[in-house]
């Protein structure tokens, strides 16, 4: 595949059209999202990088982190790094893409509201972006909450396994 010749429309296109026929499983759509998230890392100033970092150490931790965390962790003020988090090219859903190229539980499960620390609760708007780019990348997403609460599992008991 050839990725050269094509605009980050195009890019963007081609990936929407593996997720809306159900077929995020086969090797073109990781390289396309590869490309995506290679493309939408040079307009962002978070670090998907980081982030993604910045998740597995507070799920070997067995700990919730918030959006202002994730921000801190690219050394970004939250002011600048908020416009950027959510949204279908925004940090949260790409790093969505990035888990499941890496083969790891979806970590953005265990990124809050500051003051949801504790419990791990996302609001109703998060839950909804989380369960639909769940959705875009290939997983069966029934009630959005079980959903979430599960995936919470899967990223604590993953980072459980890193500790050994």
């Amino acid at each position: 595949m050839r990725f050269d010749n094509k605009t980050d429309a195009q890019i963007e296109s081609w990936a929407r059209k593996f997720e809306e026929a159900c077929k995020t499983d086969l090797p073109e759509y990781e390289l396309v999202l590869t490309e995506r998230i290679r493309r939408r890392q040079k307009k962002h100033k978070l670090s998907f990088e980081l982030s993604l970092e910045h998740l597995k150490m507070c799920a070997i931790a067995g700990k919730f982190t918030s959006y202002g965390h994730l921000a801190k962790a690219s050394d970004v003020e939250w002011s600048q790094a908020r416009h950027q988090m959510n949204g279908h090219d925004g940090l949260l859903d790409t790093l969505l893409g990035v888990c499941k190229n890496k083969k790891l539980p979806l970590l953005t499960a265990i990124c809050v509201n500051q003051e949801n620390l504790e419990t791990g609760k996302l609001g109703a708007e998060a839950l909804t972006g989380f369960a639909e780019g769940a959705k875009r990348i290939g997983w069966s997403v029934g009630d959005p909450e079980e959903f979430h609460l599960e995936c919470v599992r899967h990223c604590f008991e993953w980072g459980e396994k890193q500790k050994s």
